[in-house]
């Protein structure tokens, strides 16, 4: 991550404050609170759209304020978005990570934080992207698999990509069995990426 054009990195006077957006089990949320939480980064906030998300209760368990934007509260998804970073940098957020959030996010949301939105996606990038992409890799008969970190711009995973991993997975014809596969990849592959974010070793994408 780096300043003005030209500028170095920029560096924080303790652990970066991240936010984490979360739609489902939350395991990638786990892996971010039992590696980096507390060290490299702090996480201050967890959102998500779903109320009974269990991500929402492993973030609670861990002492992290929680909170929940769903769509029909709000006119449009500008207003969603808008309210939500605005709880987000209240709590200090500078940075974002997606760990299984769903919902796509408006350019103004992205743009309340320029220090990064990263997003874990479980595919090679830039094979598969949007939902179901581990059950579009089996349809077609793939036999490697991957994760892809990545900052989030304003497509459907096309920031530019972070960083990625590759199982070879020959026989696969369970999207189940192969998003377990997949599981112990993502919990890596995360904390690492926001360790090289808090850092100043990523560059986020200009807006």
């Amino acid at each position: 991550m780096t300043g003005g054009e030209g500028g170095g990195p920029e560096r924080y006077g303790g652990p970066l404050p991240i936010a984490v957006l979360a739609s489902g089990q939350g395991t990638n949320l786990q892996a971010l609170l039992d590696t980096v939480h507390g060290r490299e980064a702090r996480i201050v906030a967890v959102a998500s759209d779903r109320p009974a998300a269990p991500a929402l209760r492993r973030a609670g368990d861990a002492g992290v304020p929680t909170a929940t934007f769903v769509r029909a509260d709000f006119p449009d998804r500008a207003a969603r978005d808008e309210a939500m970073a605005g709880w987000l940098t209240d709590r200090g957020a500078r940075a974002v990570v997606l760990a299984g959030y769903m919902a796509l996010l408006t350019p103004g949301f992205l743009a309340r934080f320029p220090a990064g939105v990263l997003n874990v996606h479980p595919s090679l990038l830039p094979a598969f992207p949007g939902l179901r992409a581990v059950e579009q890799a089996v349809e077609h008969g793939v036999k490697v698999f991957g994760v892809t970190v990545h900052f989030v711009d304003e497509g459907v995973d096309t920031g530019p990509i972070v960083a990625q991993r590759a199982v070879e997975l020959p026989d696969a014809t369970d999207p189940a069995a192969v998003l377990a596969a997949l599981r112990p990849l993502e919990h890596s592959l995360l904390p690492d990426a926001v360790r090289r974010l808090a850092a100043g070793a990523l560059r986020p994408p200009r807006r």
